[in-house]
């Protein structure tokens, strides 16, 4: 699991899949508003003229030497939902990313966001 303290270090460092292929640049990492503890984070792929960030939960994330191993294939996660480099995920979108992966979405108090980036 990623430490919130060490969440600025983690930052274009690569993210790998399952089999060590690598998916893209850590770009930022989400944590969840009712816990505070990192839940998805965000990868920088694509050309580099046309880039965007797409998501992947970090709680079974594991660190290595300058990259994250998310369990996942990098099919998988080049698929998921994702935003420009400049966007910000909306809080109606949030739910659709944890559908994608599978995970249960619960909305942050008084329908507000589940995900805060750090």
């Amino acid at each position: 699991m990623i430490e919130p303290a060490d969440l600025r270090e983690w930052r274009a460092h690569d993210v790998v899949d399952e089999e060590g292929r690598r998916i893209g640049a850590l770009e930022a990492v989400y944590v969840d508003t009712a816990t505070d503890l990192p839940a998805m984070a965000t990868v920088r792929t694509g050309l580099p003229t046309r880039h965007r960030l797409v998501f992947v939960p970090v709680a079974e994330a594991v660190a290595g030497p300058g990259y994250v191993r998310v369990p996942y294939r990098k099919e998988h996660v080049r698929s998921a939902p994702s935003i420009g480099t400049d966007d910000v995920l909306p809080v109606e979108d949030e739910e659709a990313v944890f559908r994608y992966y599978g995970l249960p979405y619960e909305p942050g108090p008084k329908g507000g966001r589940q995900l805060a980036r750090r």
